[in-house]
């Protein structure tokens, strides 16, 4: 009789603790973090992160009645730290590398293809074809910045690119003849540009340097995860019935607006 008491308590408390652990698991909140520099795609406004991107996700989950937070956490380096550690659910707007993969889920589809340029002073340009007429110039790219598996190989073994903290600091590295290009995604470089007034003093060269695909992440420690699959679809429908378009068009209005000099 004893030993059917403890049998019994056993299997009860290992089914407590599967229920707790599914307990754990619903996911009752979404807190998103992103780039906080990087218009019209996501950008720091306030303690929070703006942009096309979380306005794309911040719909699905409204359509998914779950309660969603787009948070500003610190630099584009800070907020995948985030992610990676569980303090942040979610990521938008990251492109794919292994490394990264191990510790996010990435939502399929991409959202948006993001050409990254080569951006050169006007008065000092070069013939560029190719990821091969960088190699022996001095660069200069945003830290924690990367431009997918294949080319952050390259970019290693075969280029000198120095990274500062921010587009500003690279453009000014440009400017004063301390770097020959910069290497920044065509969206945030472009509108970094306009902010600082250098339209005239700096261009991107053609073609684009690559073409990259802009995903949303999961933390794999966020117990939201789970809706990745969800999110997925949402994304296929927003990008393809013309929703995101205009959200990408209503978020470089609303990052125009900010950023202006104030009368």
């Amino acid at each position: 009789m004893m030993k059917g008491s403890v049998c019994l308590s056993l299997l009860l408390a290992a089914t407590f603790s599967a229920y707790a652990a599914r307990a754990e698991e619903i996911c009752t909140k979404i807190v998103a973090t992103g780039h906080p520099e990087y218009p019209v795609m996501a950008f720091k406004e306030g303690n929070r992160i703006m942009g096309a991107a979380p306005l794309l996700v911040g719909e699905i989950a409204k359509e998914l009645k779950v309660p969603f937070e787009s948070k500003y956490m610190g630099s584009w380096s800070e907020a995948q730290s985030a992610a990676r550690e569980g303090k942040a659910d979610m990521i938008i707007g990251v492109y794919y590398t292994d490394e990264r993969a191990e510790n996010l889920e990435y939502v399929q589809p991409p959202f948006v293809y993001d050409p990254v340029q080569v951006f050169v002073a006007n008065d000092k340009p070069f013939e560029f074809k190719g990821q091969d007429d960088l190699i022996g110039k001095k660069g200069v790219a945003n830290e924690g910045e990367s431009f997918g598996t294949t080319f952050d190989a390259f970019l290693k073994n075969k280029l000198a690119v120095v990274r500062v903290d921010g587009l500003s600091a690279a453009f000014d590295a440009l400017l004063s003849g301390n770097a020959d290009y910069v290497i920044a995604p065509y969206y945030p470089g472009t509108a970094e540009l306009q902010r600082l007034g250098l339209e005239e003093k700096i261009e991107s060269l053609e073609p684009a340097l690559l073409s990259e695909e802009l995903f949303v992440a999961f933390s794999k420690k966020s117990p939201c995860v789970s809706l990745s699959p969800k999110f997925g679809e949402g994304i296929t429908e927003m990008t393809t019935d013309g929703r995101f378009r205009q959200l990408v068009r209503d978020a470089f209005a609303e990052w125009d607006a900010e950023k202006s000099p104030q009368d």
